[in-house]
């Protein structure tokens, strides 16, 4: 507020005589009218939206607050004042921060899962050596309704990177059109200031089972995945910090421990606005996420520029795998899997 209107305000006070004990139990909306009698009366001038409707739609994908003041107007007809679409936006905003509700404008439902790994980490322990072993959390996050998943791995390379994408969209139960991870190498090859980013193979295969498309956030900016950002310092106290005092020695013991902690923390209610994560993501995103594959994916492994020999062969962890005898000396790429071998020659299989 400028000092000027904070100035004015004390003068005023100061003129009526009103002083803190006065108004300290007074809504604000009494203490504006004894400053400021006659102000914000034409405010009850124009029709009132349901502002509970209003944000309830604008979870809905396409829907916007210039839509939203369109359908008020049709509604209101010739019969009521309506009010502009620059008031509708800034009472819509004061009724979300009113409310508690987050503002809707940022985020839609069931578009968007951010993912990362967390930076703090937790440890196993063996009962025979007494040998401690790092363990490290897989963290994802919704950011409509903040409702989170946390997975436990024994490393962060590639295979566990996408072990815990297929535990997390089962978990969820269902996909979006969006994934946003970090730029780390298990999923994105680079990403320049310009130009297109590349995925890793492996990666971009396991999003498109998911019909997902990939769309990194930003190098060196955070805000672009705030959502999971904030809910790694969750998981920081909630998980790490919540578990500090037990010791575990196996990873499923681990994990099991981890999921308890996490159904609690999406089952606390908000501070500030009504319901909880789950209750948010079981009303309002579940239903509009899409249903998963019948099939789980399938992990692989590539290798790149392995040369066919001479009797139409390619080798693989020292098993010999036939071509056709017209790819001889050419180089092929093999994408391998626990149940099949398939070779790739310029992108063809």
């Amino acid at each position: 507020m400028a000092r000027n209107s904070v100035q004015s305000v004390l003068e005023t006070a100061d003129r009526l005589g009103l002083g803190w004990d006065d108004v300290e139990e007074m809504p604000e909306a009494e203490v504006y009218a004894a400053l400021f009698p006659g102000r914000g009366v034409r405010e009850s001038v124009f029709a009132q939206p349901d502002w509970g409707r209003v944000h309830t739609e604008l979870a809905r994908v396409g829907v916007t607050l210039k839509l939203l003041h369109q359908e008020y107007v049709d509604a209101c007809g010739q019969a009521l004042a309506v009010m502009s679409y620059d008031r509708f936006c800034r009472l819509y905003g004061d009724f979300a921060a009113v409310s508690g509700a987050t503002s809707r404008v940022g985020h839609k439902a069931g578009r968007s899962i951010e993912v990362d790994w967390s930076g703090p980490t937790m440890q196993l322990l063996d009962p025979t050596t007494g040998e401690i072993s790092k363990v490290y959390l897989f963290v994802a996050c919704l950011p409509f309704s903040w409702y989170a998943f946390v997975e436990a791995t024994l490393d962060m390379r590639q295979e566990s990177w996408l072990r815990a994408h297929t535990a997390m969209f089962s978990f969820f139960g269902g996909s979006v059109p969006r994934l946003v991870p970090d730029n780390l190498k298990t999923g994105v090859i680079s990403h320049p200031r310009e130009g297109e980013v590349v995925l890793n193979d492996a990666y971009r295969e396991m999003a498109a089972h998911y019909s997902a498309a990939v769309l990194p956030g930003r190098v060196r900016a955070p805000k672009d995945k705030a959502s999971v950002e904030n809910t790694v310092s969750h998981v920081a106290t909630w998980v790490i910090a919540g578990l500090r005092h037990e010791n575990f020695t196996s990873l499923p013991q681990l994990r099991a421990r981890i999921s308890e902690q996490i159904d609690a923390y999406n089952r606390q209610p908000f501070q500030k606005r009504d319901g909880s994560r789950l209750s948010v993501f079981t009303t309002e995103e579940k239903p509009l996420m899409k249903p998963l594959p019948a099939a789980l994916f399938e992990i692989s492994t590539w290798s790149y520029k392995r040369k066919v020999n001479k009797n139409a062969h390619v080798v693989w962890a020292r098993n010999f795998y036939s071509v056709p005898f017209s790819h001889i000396g050419a180089h092929v790429d093999l994408r391998v899997t626990d149940t099949m071998l398939e070779v790739y020659r310029n992108d063809e299989r």
